[in-house]
């Protein structure tokens, strides 16, 4: 039942343009020009764009699309790994440890989101009702 919900002709582009979020959601200290963190998340939502706009608005039925999605929701859960352990405490006033709570919340439902996404586009369903539609509308060159 979830799956067939999930593989529905209006669910299917909605999920594959929800892959933009778990690359971008960092709390805002993050997108400080001052920290080098906030060029890669910009750099995997452009190269999640370029694919999305493959898939969905060219309807390219090659594979790369596919891959450049999967290697930037995999990236992401790389860079979230290596960024949680320095972000995990923060130092308090009287020079204590605090677990940054909100930080690793938000990393591992960023990362949860990405694996999401990786299983999602690897369904055969998903991609064979994107090929149909594709070879279901006569290009401007036939008509």
């Amino acid at each position: 039942m979830f799956r067939k919900f999930i593989t529905g002709r209006i669910m299917i582009p909605v999920l594959l343009c929800a892959q933009i979020v778990p690359l971008l959601i960092f709390p805002p200290s993050t997108f400080s020009i001052a920290t080098q963190e906030w060029w890669l998340p910009a750099f995997l939502a452009l190269l999640t764009i370029v694919s999305l706009v493959q898939v969905l608005v060219r309807r390219e039925l090659a594979a790369w699309p596919w891959y450049l999605l999967s290697f930037s929701q995999g990236l992401n859960i790389i860079s979230r790994l290596m960024m949680l352990f320095p972000h995990a405490t923060h130092t308090v006033k009287g020079g204590g440890e605090v677990a940054n709570g909100s930080y690793i919340v938000i990393a591992f439902v960023a990362m949860l989101f990405s694996v999401f996404e990786i299983w999602y586009g690897e369904l055969p369903e998903v991609r064979q009702k994107l090929a149909a539609r594709t070879l279901e509308k006569p290009s401007a060159l036939e008509a």
